[in-house]
């Protein structure tokens, strides 16, 4: 029996999120499914570094599962791959010792947030950033991004809905926004982040960017510790897990 860790690609736009549903098309349904089959129909659980949500796409989801085959890395990249659909793909599979947990053992994850800022939308980016026609001032959201580093309790900026137990203090390490032609790219890297802070965050700063809140009401909102001081969780669409890093 050997352990397997696995980053994947996925298109969010057909799946009902990441987490497996009985009923629904989820990401983690395809893959363990496609584990079926190679194993002989035998079922296979895997562990993902987190989930996402209906909608939210990623280009370095992370996940690790048991398999008493002894296949190579690369044979194991091919079947999946071959068996997959198209809006999924596994990117790399390495060994891992047992001690290694998708979820547990991560250190930092990258979430990415595309804002299309234009008077009309582009058709071909409608499920894969945010349509949002009115004046943003980037300098401003710029500004209140800083405000949101280093180690906060970030319960406003998490779902009331969120089933997380114990402590909603995080670090960010890094929260920016930059403007190529008519799309906002916001980054944020952390060693955490609670149920839809990336999307409460977002909307935030949009708001911020229109006027409608200064740059420094985001110290207000942290120390506030209160989800209704923010306002809507804005659209899935947006939204890329980007990266998960481990220690080496």
């Amino acid at each position: 029996m050997g352990r397997l860790k696995c980053t994947i690609n996925y298109d969010g736009y057909e799946f009902f999120g990441f987490q497996h549903q009985p009923t629904k098309r989820t990401v983690q349904g395809e893959l363990e499914k496609v584990l079926k089959q190679i194993h002989k129909g035998e079922s296979v659980r895997l562990q993902a570094s987190g989930r996402t949500d209906a909608g939210v796409h990623a280009k370095g989801q992370v996940i690790h599962f048991d398999s008493p085959f002894d296949i190579p890395e690369l044979g194991w990249k091919r079947a999946m791959n071959t068996l997959l659909p198209d809006d999924v793909y596994i990117e790399k599979v390495e060994r891992v010792t047992d001690a290694f947990h998708a979820r547990y053992s991560a250190v930092e994850k990258e979430y990415h947030y595309f804002v299309w800022n234009a008077e009309k939308p582009d058709v071909f980016k409608r499920n894969y950033a945010y349509y949002f026609p009115y004046h943003l001032d980037i300098e401003k959201m710029q500004e209140a991004c800083s405000y949101l580093e280093g180690t906060h309790d970030f319960t406003t900026f998490s779902s009331a809905k969120a089933t997380t137990k114990g402590s909603k203090v995080r670090t960010i390490y890094q929260a920016t926004c930059n403007r190529k032609g008519a799309e906002i790219e916001f980054v944020f890297r952390g060693s955490g982040f609670l149920y839809n802070m990336v999307r409460i965050m977002v909307s935030v700063l949009l708001d911020i960017g229109q006027g409608r809140r200064l740059p420094a009401d985001i110290k207000m909102l942290l120390e506030g510790e209160n989800r209704q001081l923010a306002g809507k969780t804005i659209a899935p669409q947006g939204l890329y897990l980007w990266q998960v890093k481990y220690d080496k």
